[in-house]
């Protein structure tokens, strides 16, 4: 097996980063449009924000099902290629630690994500506007930690 990721490394690598650009998109898409969902409905009126929150509701689901759970699965098949891939990891150093961790942490905010639009979809959304406005910042923290990481390899 270590043959053929050997031979496939820069396949599998342009696929994971290509993974991740597309997660990454989704995971700093949605926090947004949560934003617009809950301050857009406080601003029309009650037969407009019904007709508000399905078309969010339906974008919010689209963008999760169809974009952020498939690159967030892809960038974890070809992730883990990666780390099998002979001579590729040192797990002595510190840097694949703290991205593994800051991956493990970003898929957690995917899930958080995916309860929220739960919420949204079963009407008991609780979050403020400026709550998901800061909740937006978790995935930039993550991915400048996994990227200085992965580059520096500190």
């Amino acid at each position: 097996m270590g043959d053929f990721l050997a031979d496939w490394y820069l396949w599998t690598k342009a696929l994971h980063v290509v993974s991740v650009i597309s997660w990454m998109a989704g995971l700093f898409y949605l926090p947004r449009l949560f934003v617009y969902h809950v301050e857009g409905l406080k601003k029309q009126g009650v037969v407009a924000a019904s007709e508000m929150d399905l078309l969010f509701q339906h974008q919010e689901r689209l963008l999760l099902r169809a974009i952020m759970n498939p690159a967030m699965v892809a960038t974890w098949v070809f992730g883990m290629a990666l780390v099998l891939t002979p001579g590729i990891v040192v797990w002595t150093d510190v840097w694949p630690w703290v991205k593994a961790g800051s991956v493990v942490g970003m898929t957690g905010f995917h899930m958080w994500l995916a309860g929220r639009r739960r919420d949204f979809e079963q009407g008991s959304n609780r979050l403020t506007g400026r709550q998901y406005r800061m909740m937006n910042e978790v995935p930039t923290v993550l991915m400048l930690l996994i990227v200085f990481s992965v580059i520096l390899k500190f």
